[in-house]
C-alpha cells in the first residue's frame, strides 16, 4: 500500500513538472513570436527603412528631385524630446498650408508629386518625417499614434509663424492614418480647416491582423496580443489603442476619405469602418475602381485631384 502511494505521488510530481515545462516553453515561444513581430514591423534596425547612408546616396528624379531641391529644412523637438525633421516649401504671400504625411517606410521627398499639386494650387507645403523615418529621431515606428501629437506641434509651429494660416492635413497609407488620428485631438489648432486621408487603416490592430494572416498564416490570438504588449512596453502604445476609427469619431472637422477598390494591403473594407465612425457632418468619400494600395491618384489622376480641389474649395478660402 505504501509503495502504491509513493508511486502515485511521484507520478503527480512528474506531471506537474511536465506541465510547468510546457507552460514555460509556450510562454517563451509566445514571447519570441511577439518580439519577432514587433521588430519585423516597427524596428528600423531590423530593416525596411532607409538608413542615413541610403539618404546621403539617394538619387531623386522628376518631382521628387524638384521638391527636395526647392524645399528647406525645418526642425521640431517633440513633447518627449525627439528631434524631428520636415521639408518646407513656402508659397510666397499664401496663408494656405498643406501638411503632407508620408507612408510607412517612406520619406518626405517621395511626396514630391503631392507637394507639386498643392504648390500649384497656391499652398505652402510642410512634409514631416515620421518618427524613426528619414532624419527624424525615434527608436521605433509609431504607425501614426505618437505622430498625431507631432502633427499637432507642427501645426502650432505654422500658426505661430502665420496666425492667419488655413491648414489642410493630407496623408497616404500610414500618413492617412496619422492625419485621422490627429483629427481627434482636443488641442488641434482651429486653423486646421479640413483633412484628406488616402487609404489609411482603421487601426494598427486591424492592419497587423490582416498582415499576420496574409504573410504568416497566423491567427491574431495570441501572437498579435503578445506583439501589442511588447509594443506597449517598448514603444509606449498598444495596437488597439492606436485607432484612426476611434479618433475620427471625436472630430467635427470635414474629412475626405479616399481608397482604391483593389487595395489588398490596407483592405478596401477599412474605408467603410473609418467613414462610418466619423462624427463629422461634413464627410465625403471617394472610391477609385482598379486602384491598388496608394495608387488612387495614379489610377485616375483627373478624378482624384478634381475631387480633392472641390473639397478644399469648400473649406479653405
Amino acid at each position: 500500500m505504501m509503495e502504491k502511494v509513493k508511486k502515485t505521488g511521484r507520478g503527480r510530481n512528474i506531471a506537474v513538472i511536465v506541465l510547468a515545462a510546457v507552460i514555460v516553453l509556450a510562454v517563451g515561444a509566445l514571447a519570441f513570436a511577439g518580439n519577432y513581430l514587433f521588430r519585423f514591423a516597427l524596428d528600423p534596425q531590423a530593416g525596411g527603412m532607409l538608413s542615413a547612408e541610403d539618404l546621403d546616396n539617394l538619387e531623386l528624379e522628376g518631382k521628387y528631385a524638384w521638391f527636395a531641391g526647392q524645399a528647406g529644412d525645418r526642425w521640431l523637438t517633440s513633447h518627449d524630446g525627439l528631434k524631428l525633421h520636415a521639408l518646407y516649401l513656402p508659397h510666397e504671400g499664401s496663408h494656405q498650408y498643406a501638411v503632407v504625411c508620408h507612408g510607412y517606410g517612406s520619406i518626405p521627398q517621395y511626396e514630391g508629386g503631392v507637394a507639386a499639386k498643392f504648390y500649384e494650387m497656391g499652398y505652402s507645403v510642410l512634409a514631416p518625417a515620421a518618427r524613426a523615418h528619414e532624419r527624424s529621431e525615434g527608436r521605433y515606428a509609431g504607425m501614426g499614434w505618437p505622430e498625431r501629437r507631432d502633427i499637432v506641434a507642427w501645426v502650432d509651429a505654422i500658426v505661430e509663424q502665420d496666425p492667419q494660416a488655413e491648414v489642410v492635413l493630407f496623408g497616404v497609407s500610414m500618413g492617412g492614418a496619422t492625419v485621422m488620428m490627429t483629427a481627434g485631438e482636443d488641442d488641434l489648432s482651429p486653423n486646421v480647416k479640413c483633412v484628406i486621408e488616402d487609404c489609411g487603416y482603421s487601426s494598427v490592430w486591424d492592419e497587423f491582423a490582416g498582415q499576420l494572416e496574409e504573410m504568416f498564416g497566423l491567427p491574431t490570438f495570441p501572437v498579435l496580443d503578445a506583439a501589442s504588449l511588447v509594443t506597449q512596453i517598448r514603444a509606449g502604445y498598444g495596437f488597439k489603442e492606436a485607432s484612426a476609427a476611434d479618433q475620427v469619431a471625436k472630430t467635427s472637422l470635414p474629412i475626405l476619405f479616399i481608397h482604391g477598390e483593389e487595395d489588398d494591403f490596407v483592405p478596401y473594407w477599412m474605408l467603410d469602418v473609418v467613414y462610418d465612425a466619423c462624427a463629422s457632418a461634413d464627410k465625403e468619400r471617394l472610391s477609385v475602381p482598379g486602384a491598388g494600395h496608394g495608387e488612387a491618384a495614379k489610377e485616375d489622376p483627373e478624378l482624384y485631384w478634381a475631387t480633392v480641389e472641390a473639397f478644399l474649395d469648400k473649406y479653405i478660402n
